[in-house]
């Protein structure tokens, strides 16, 4: 997972069309420190065209409000340039990959 810095990587990265995945976390948040791994390795698994971006809110509160971000952990899912949804807090990793693979499945094979 690649650590976002800057709006303009994450909106070029967007902007290519490819499948991107941004996951929002802090440095405080045990939560964001246990999912992350779970999330990082079912992605590269299931679905490997997809782009991974970490922000670390507490460090840019920027990038942060731009993607109206309010609770840690939330990931942003983008397929052909839209967000294409939103997940936060409790998240069911079998269920997130579920709920992924039909649109993967259309827009990427």
């Amino acid at each position: 997972m690649k650590q976002a810095t800057k709006l303009v990587q994450l909106q070029d990265s967007i902007n290519t069309g490819e499948p991107v995945l941004i996951y929002f976390s802090g440095e405080n948040c045990s939560v964001c420190k246990v999912l992350k791994p779970k999330i990082e390795q079912s992605i590269k698994k299931e679905f490997s065209r997809f782009v991974m971006y970490e922000v670390k809110t507490d460090l840019y509160k920027e990038l942060t409000s731009h993607f109206t971000v309010f609770s840690i952990p939330t990931i942003l899912v983008y397929f052909d340039k839209k967000e294409f949804k939103r997940y936060g807090r409790n998240i069911s990793i079998s269920l997130f990959i579920e709920e992924l693979k039909r649109p993967y499945t259309l827009m990427c094979e």
